[in-house]
């Protein structure tokens, strides 16, 4: 794999950024891509370290091996093929996945692992500009008819791997534009729209059908849609956001993280926010609660719209920047990870428990305590730390605590499809099947709030199982 002394010869590089003063200014994408001949010297770095551990990491099975040596051998065409084989979206993956195929990578034992996730974007947006991307139109149609309700990454793969092989496919999406998370979660200074937008016109070109501003099971009756087609897809996402209950929580000013993001993009998008209260950051003191991406792109967002300062609080301590990789590789490890929205100006701070808001009317001041975490009997419990009380000045909060479940009300109740513990629709990862026949579920809906890479997944391999229904059998890939 790549040059036998690749990884002794050629030191690891990355993609670098515009600096954080440029990039505050716009929410244009900011990555400064690596030229032609870096990315190939980066995919001669690949060893032939016998068990590709990289596999483990990825949840999409990507055959990481095989395009960084192509394109370490200035074989890009092929590349893009073998990407294609296993990711139908690899300019998503390319720039939001957190990379678990990195912290797999046997190289990542010295700190240095191939820089898979840049190759990965390299493959896909060089395919791109040469027009190797071109709609794969199925040999022959069926007569079967497919509804995917949502238009995320797992209703997207589902969408194409099913026209693919020959269904009528139609995706339902509640918003004005096509998406889901893609478009109105994740900010436009990590995910271009323009993206999405070409790979959709791929997808028409290819059969798939869209209906926007058709919410299934609010304006769209969902009986309706089950009367209507041979099989379901439910791919509506994990949108029932954690609530932070503590006094003060009515206040305005406290809002959802989602709201907040949604609104930006819409903006950006030149879409109206419906009515809604318009939540801005300009000239405000910030606090975001939780530590997560959700919270990192608030933080990017927040100070995009000019605030005055940025604070985020997590609930948890602060991990090491150094994980011990004996104990950890080639898991996902706990370790500190700074984003570059962390870079572009927040204060970060650990082990804080809110535990009320206070203003007139309006939220001026959180309200907080640093907690300790011990454990009893394997168990970690937290603790308040006495004489450690302490506020900070807040006039907009936005809670990014994460989500507990998919919402409940309008599809999921009219389908009467059960759940798990958890809240989640209920289906198993052979069949993806849900409690309802032919209806089947894949994404943060069955799984719960997750990745763009394990959506993508997931969409893949519900299309299978929705072929192997209709069909009694399938070819698409497992």
């Amino acid at each position: 794999m790549g040059s036998p002394q690749g990884f002794q010869e050629i030191e690891r590089k990355d993609r670098s950024y515009l600096p954080a003063s440029q990039r505050r200014k716009n929410y244009r994408e900011f990555a400064i891509p690596l030229t032609d001949e870096s990315v190939a010297k980066q995919g001669a770095r690949c060893i032939d370290c016998g068990i590709p551990y990289c596999h483990f990491g990825c949840p999409v099975d990507n055959i990481i091996p095989d395009w960084n040596d192509l394109v370490y051998r200035d074989n890009w065409r092929e590349a893009i093929e073998v990407l294609h084989s296993t990711n139908n979206f690899p300019e998503f993956t390319g720039r939001v996945c957190p990379a678990p195929c990195e912290e797999a990578c046997t190289l990542n034992l010295h700190d240095a692992p191939v820089t898979i996730k840049t190759i990965e974007y390299s493959i896909i947006e060089k395919a791109w500009a040469n027009h190797w991307i071109e709609p794969q139109i199925p040999g022959r149609r069926t007569e079967k008819r497919v509804a995917v309700v949502g238009s995320g990454p797992a209703g997207l793969a589902a969408a194409q791997q099913l026209a693919r092989a020959g269904h009528s496919v139609k995706v339902f999406e509640k918003s004005a534009k096509i998406g889901g998370l893609l478009r109105y979660g994740i900010p436009d200074f990590k995910l271009a729209k323009e993206a999405i937008d070409r790979r959709l016109a791929q997808l028409q070109a290819e059969g798939v059908e869209f209906r926007v501003n058709s919410h299934v099971g609010v304006n769209v009756p969902a009986e309706r849609i089950v009367a209507d087609f041979d099989a379901v897809v439910l791919a509506a996402g994990c949108e029932k956001p954690r609530d932070l209950p503590v006094p003060g929580r009515e206040l305005s000013g406290v809002h959802y993280a989602m709201p907040y993001l949604t609104q930006q993009n819409r903006r950006i998008g030149r879409e109206s926010l419906g009515g809604d209260e318009p939540i801005l950051a300009e000239g405000k003191h910030v606090i975001v609660i939780g530590g997560g991406d959700t919270g990192a792109d608030c933080v990017g967002t927040a100070n995009r719209q000019g605030a005055a300062s940025v604070t985020q609080l997590e609930l948890l301590p602060q991990p090491p920047e150094h994980p011990d990789k004996l104990l950890t590789w080639p898991q996902w490890p706990n370790k500190l990870r700074t984003s570059t929205s962390h870079d572009e100006g927040c204060e970060r701070l650990w082990s804080v428990s809110t535990t009320s808001f206070s203003g007139k009317g309006a939220v001026e001041r959180l309200h907080a305590v640093k907690v300790d975490w011990r454990q009893d009997n394997g168990r970690w419990e937290m603790s308040e730390v006495p004489g450690t009380d302490f506020e900070l000045r807040a006039d907009l909060v936005l809670l990014a605590m994460g989500f507990v479940s998919p919402v409940h009300e309008g599809l999921l109740e009219s389908l009467s499809v059960a759940v798990d513990d958890r809240g989640n629709v209920a289906a198993g990862t052979g069949d993806y099947a849900t409690s309802v026949l032919g209806v089947f579920a894949a994404g943060d809906v069955r799984r719960g709030q997750s990745l763009v890479v394990w959506a993508i997944r997931e969409g893949r391999q519900c299309a299978r199982a929705v072929d192997e229904f209709l069909m009694g059998s399938s070819d698409l890939p497992r």
